[in-house]
């Protein structure tokens, strides 16, 4: 009886290990396969991200293409224009507010170009993305 005893609670312990073992399974299958989006985490109000997309690369449609992949993230796109000159070398992220909260955020989610503060008093935008030919860098998937 006690055999009997012993080979069921063997069999509850790998029925126990096998769905703990699908469980994890299932959680990495979740994490690659369903496409997850930037949290805006801007501040304790959680608010919306204001962004301005301006092109100084030189390559027509490419702002159009980040303005996107902004939008999908859950970002307020508000401006999508060229750059006042369109030889930027490099991408980067402008705060344009004292706290750099919201502009760290939106470079984390485009692959982590550099952030700079250059804040100003227009309610335009909290962040300026200035994409420049080094635009390949930034992630869009």
């Amino acid at each position: 009886m006690a055999a009997a005893r012993k080979g069921g609670a063997s069999r509850i312990g790998i029925g126990l290990l096998a769905g703990v073992v699908a469980a994890l399974v299932l959680s990495v299958v979740w994490t690659y396969v369903v496409p997850h989006h930037a949290v805006n985490e801007s501040g304790p109000a959680h608010r919306v991200i204001r962004v301005q997309v301006l092109n100084g690369s030189g390559e027509g449609g490419v702002a159009s293409k980040v303005a996107s992949f902004l939008r999908e993230g859950g970002f307020q796109v508000v401006e999508v224009r060229n750059a006042d000159r369109s030889d930027y070398f490099a991408t980067l992220v402008v705060a344009r507010r004292a706290d750099l909260a919201a502009a760290r955020a939106v470079s984390r989610y485009l692959g982590g170009p550099p952030v700079i503060r250059q804040a100003w008093n227009l309610d335009l935008a909290d962040v300026t993305v200035v994409l420049g030919s080094d635009r390949s860098r930034v992630r869009l998937n």
